[in-house]
């Protein structure tokens, strides 16, 4: 067990090595995760699938031109001549329509512009989405090393106390209690250790699924670097602002407003409508069927008009279709009442992150520093005898948990604040490289 743990510390300081050589930092792995995440990638698909919806809408204002042809064969008897004609027939015509008045595809036109602005929408709420899962995926590593560490260091102080207690029994200065207890908390700490090293290997493939890499090693926070509140310290101004700013509200709102476009373009299915038509044609034929002698005929026609149409009746389609449309409204201001209040809830819970993790992280720096003193007094006090080994083991697991603890606490509050700035949809790069720059 003693060679598995010193294979483990020369793996970790291995590992720092490379990280203060080449290590990657949070940034490089945003910068992988967004060319390589599927999920990013489907968003992305979506959003040029959206923007198709405005030129579509556009073409329901613009000219038509469709060109149709024809060749038959005909034979016509006529009765009262006791008469019978066989020709071939054929022609052709050109036709542009021009809407004049169509309400229901300007309608149709304004929802396509919203449906770009919707898939533009959703598009950042996907890419914020993805910069929380690429910062939730690099701190789940560091915490995970951090556990690692905690734990290498935990196992080899407790195995350096098992040795310890088993020379103070051979000289009978302590009893085999101490030993057994000695070696039970050596025991558990190579199963937290051995736990520490799969989950740190869990976490390293979940940044590797994420961004198609797993580097060797990742930058963790420097040593002493001081976490910032949130600007502004007013949990009422970033609730107000995810009301409003988020990608998901901003989402719901076109959504809503798509809905409104949409009653109103089923009911313009009521009124007339008004085109402008313009034709030309040639027909080709025969007087075979009512003349001795058969004349072929070449007939070229222009046509130039307004068509006017107005509808009267539908089976009752149009009315049903109009309360459909007005309770997918009501659906839809619904959805935006709930995208408004989730946003609150959000933001409420990051900013309260924020500020519970920074009292955290003060607290359990405290701790650290109070546990360690208290670690050595015990080592001190079983060196000359008014502390037993069990005193030492607790204030040596003490230790080891207050150091997991203030790691956790450390990224947690970073994520918390990138969480907020996403309830409020301010998240961007640049907050990454805020948090970048925090990195050693």
């Amino acid at each position: 067990m003693k060679q598995r743990a010193a294979g483990v510390a020369v793996a970790m300081a291995a590992g720092l090595m490379a990280a203060g050589a080449g290590a990657a930092d949070l940034e490089q792995v945003y910068r992988d995760a967004l060319t390589y995440d599927a999920t990013l990638a489907g968003a992305r698909a979506s959003l040029e699938a959206g923007r198709e919806k405005l030129p579509q809408g556009r073409a329901g204002l613009l000219p038509s031109v469709n060109l149709t042809g024809n060749s038959n064969w005909n034979q016509v008897d006529v009765n009262h001549f006791n008469r019978t004609g066989n020709y071939n027939s054929n022609g052709w015509q050109v036709q542009l329509t021009q809407p004049l008045f169509r309400w229901q595809n300007w309608v149709q036109y304004k929802q396509g512009e919203m449906q770009v602005a919707l898939s533009e929408a959703q598009y950042q709420l996907a890419r914020q989405d993805l910069t929380l899962r690429a910062a939730q995926g690099y701190f789940d590593v560091l915490v995970a090393q951090d556990v690692l560490a905690a734990a290498t260091a935990l196992h080899e102080a407790n195995t350096q106390q098992l040795a310890l207690g088993k020379k103070s029994f051979e000289v009978g200065t302590v009893t085999i209690t101490d030993v057994h207890e000695a070696q039970s908390r050596a025991d558990l700490s190579s199963a937290q250790m051995i736990a520490a090293e799969s989950d740190l290997a869990v976490k390293r493939h979940a940044l590797l699924v994420l961004t198609g890499k797993e580097p060797d090693a990742l930058k963790g926070l420097r040593k002493g670097v001081a976490l910032s509140r949130p600007e502004p310290a007013d949990i009422q101004s970033w609730v107000a602002s995810a009301e409003t700013g988020s990608y998901a509200v901003q989402a719901a709102q076109i959504g809503r407003e798509i809905s409104d476009r949409e009653v109103e373009r089923n009911r313009s299915a009521h009124l007339p409508t008004v085109d402008l038509v313009a034709s030309y044609g040639n027909a080709v034929g025969s007087t075979a069927a009512v003349s001795p002698s058969p004349i072929r005929t070449d007939t070229d026609s222009t046509v130039v008009g307004v068509q006017l149409a107005l509808p009267l009746f539908q089976g009752g389609a149009v009315n049903s279709r109009v309360r459909e449309a007005a309770a997918l409204r009501d659906k839809a201001s619904a959805d935006l009442d709930n995208a408004r209040r989730t946003a609150a809830q959000n933001a409420r819970q990051a900013y309260l992150g924020v500020s519970s993790g920074l009292a955290q992280v003060k607290a359990f720096e405290a701790a650290q520093v109070s546990s360690r003193s208290a670690l050595d007094a015990n080592k001190l006090g079983y060196e000359v005898g008014v502390r037993i080994n069990i005193d030492v083991l607790n204030a040596q697991s003490q230790l080891f948990d207050t150091l997991q603890k203030l790691s956790k606490a450390r990224y947690d509050t970073l994520l918390a604040q990138l969480k907020l700035k996403a309830a409020a949809g301010t998240l961007g790069d640049d907050d990454i490289k805020a948090i970048n720059a925090l990195l050693d």
